[in-house]
């Protein structure tokens, strides 16, 4: 958990509320201070003002998208910034709360925060866990693995890679015990599901 606020008073009090509900926190009273950090590698999210000194919460998320940081972000702030509220949202964040905001309001919208923090993450290893395997595959099994989940039969995919019908035969069957699947739909759902992950044919990386 980690909160930007210049004000002391605002960055203690939420300090104690996060602490008191078993959340470790580190807190910056300035946003310089959290950029001059390495990017949490770990689960987790931001709450932070939206007007500051030396950088807006919007200039401030921002530049932390910039150097690596995929946290979600709470806003929370004093004035009726409404513009600042629909670009805060439109920017990605989970919510944009007005000051004072009751514990209880905050701490669902950390929840909510972290939850999609969690699917997130959980998106992300399942993409590179798809990448992986896909990425076994040679160019031309990548191709004829094209071709099955196209629905070709075997003699069609080898006059479109002007190959032997035996060896088409033979690349299919190392395509489906390296992406260990046994049926063509099955093959098709994985791909789908890498290109709904990542929207890129791993071969062209």
């Amino acid at each position: 958990m980690f909160v930007v606020d210049d004000d002391p008073s605002v960055l203690r009090s939420l300090e104690r509320m996060f602490h008191t509900e078993g959340y470790a926190v580190r807190s910056f009273a300035q946003p310089r201070l959290m950029l001059a950090c390495e990017p949490w590698p770990g689960p987790g999210c931001v709450v932070m003002d939206l007007r500051m000194p030396e950088l807006n919460g919007l200039e401030l998320q921002e530049r932390l998208r910039q150097a690596g940081w995929r946290h979600p972000v709470v806003f929370i702030s004093g004035a009726g910034d409404v513009p600042g509220a629909v670009r805060a949202m439109k920017a990605g964040a989970v919510d944009f709360l007005p000051k004072p905001v009751s514990a209880e309001v905050l701490l669902a919208a950390v929840l909510q925060a972290l939850a999609r923090d969690q699917a997130s993450r959980a998106a992300n290893a399942e993409r590179e866990q798809l990448r992986l395997r896909f990425s076994t595959l040679s160019p031309r099994e990548w191709d004829v693995c094209r071709g099955v989940a196209r629905g070709l039969l075997n003699k069609q995919i080898a006059a479109e890679l002007g190959t032997a019908e035996q060896t088409v035969r033979f690349q299919r069957g190392r395509v489906m015990a390296k992406l260990a699947v046994s049926s063509v739909p099955e093959l098709v759902r994985l791909l789908d599901r890498l290109e709904s992950r990542s929207g890129v044919n791993p071969q062209t990386e």
